[in-house]
């Protein structure tokens, strides 16, 4: 076979940083990894016994293609506690396989050759190569001078007559902030009026420490074109249960759907079961509740050694990750990742992984343990201290 013969589109992705470095630091026996955003907590045991049970009482046949019903009214009683917003549970929810599968079926949804996609950045790793494959132009948004948020006057400059759609990650992956409702109205009040779809990434919404956060659900004006996104994989520790879900309207999520089933027909059954329990067993607010008080911890612990260690970074309020800056030892943020790694066997994400915007940063993980977390700030302390500028 000539390489020629394949999609040259596929041909040009690449590995991201995330799985590189995670992938070469297990090289190493004493390696610490801070890169991939999964938590060190073992999956609640009431959603393990859930699948289990299921699995024990043979319930591994296909599901609707839009998920168990039983699950999605959970979804829609869910959002609906938490935004005071209703979702349709037989006509506006997808449970899809994790949060990428939902990402990905929404795009190939609604992009078509030629069509802009605004991505604000630094953001997460898999938008730009999505929109990509569908033949779409990505226009890469700087945010490092407004706090990681996008602002109303940069996004009116950056919509053009093939803006199709745009996307939101908040809490953001790799930066962990979060915009004001302020904020959020600013950027509505621009879209509300326009054809663009609107992609939002809460996937880290169960994950915030500091501040309240808002969803883009919670504005009426923009629902018709709004698609948000989420599911299990950070909140509950559950990132190998592959449960995400899609909220749209009627007209996109029967679009969606064909897209979904021909992709992946529908979500493991037991997952499904996993995922009720998670939604509606008594003690899972608590469970949750104490984790994010560990992350938090963590946060607090690593945001104070960077700082002590001189390394200019932003505290962040939701997610697993902190977002320094290293360009004054090394503006080449893999080439300083590569360094760090053979001296110090710690692997971090290089902050080009994230678009161009966050080339001069490196992203630690703060979801592993503690004694993880404080091995591997000692070891980039060192690595620091004899490093040549």
């Amino acid at each position: 076979m000539e390489e020629t013969q394949f999609n040259k589109r596929a041909i040009n992705l690449q590995v991201p940083g995330t799985r590189k470095f995670s992938n070469q630091v297990k090289e190493y026996e004493d390696g610490v990894d801070l890169t991939l955003g999964q938590s060190g907590f073992a999956t609640p045991e009431y959603i393990r016994e859930s699948m289990i049970e299921a699995i024990n009482q043979n319930k591994l046949r296909y599901t609707h293609n839009r998920g168990l019903i039983e699950l999605r009214e959970a979804i829609s009683a869910y959002n609906k506690k938490r935004f005071d917003v209703t979702y349709d549970a037989e006509t506006e929810i997808i449970v899809t396989n994790g949060g990428s599968e939902a990402i990905d079926s929404v795009l190939r949804t609604i992009l078509e050759e030629g069509d802009e996609v605004i991505i604000p950045c630094p953001t997460y790793l898999a938008y730009e190569p999505i929109a990509t494959l569908q033949g779409a132009n990505t226009v890469l948004i700087d945010t490092t001078k407004t706090n990681f948020v996008l602002t109303k006057e940069v996004l009116k400059q950056a919509i053009t007559p093939k803006t199709k759609a745009i996307i939101f990650n908040y809490p953001t992956n790799p930066t962990g902030m979060i915009p004001s409702l302020e904020q959020m109205n600013e950027l509505v009040d621009v879209l509300k009026d326009t054809d663009i779809f609107i992609l939002t990434d809460e996937i880290y919404s169960d994950n915030v420490y500091d501040g309240e956060f808002h969803s883009f659900m919670e504005f009426p004006e923009v629902r018709e074109q709004l698609f948000v996104i989420n599911g299990l994989s950070k909140s509950h520790a559950i990132t190998g249960g592959r449960i995400g879900y899609i909220l749209a309207p009627p007209f996109a999520t029967e679009q969606v759907t064909k897209v979904h089933l021909y992709n992946s027909v529908c979500v493991a059954t037991p997952s499904q079961y996993g995922a009720i329990a998670a939604f509606t067993d008594e003690t899972g607010p608590g469970i949750l509740a104490k984790m994010n008080e560990a992350y938090k911890e963590r946060r607090d612990f690593t945001y104070k050694r960077l700082r002590d260690m001189g390394l200019p970074v932003e505290l962040p309020k939701g997610a697993f990750y902190i977002f320094p800056i290293i360009a004054e030892y090394n503006k080449d943020s893999f080439e300083f990742a590569s360094e760090l790694l053979e001296a110090e066997h710690l692997a971090v994400v290089p902050g080009r992984t994230f678009s161009i915007y966050g080339e001069g940063h490196i992203r630690l993980s703060f979801a592993c343990s503690m004694e993880e977390l404080e091995e591997g700030c000692n070891r980039l302390e060192r690595f620091l201290l004899t490093y040549n500028k």
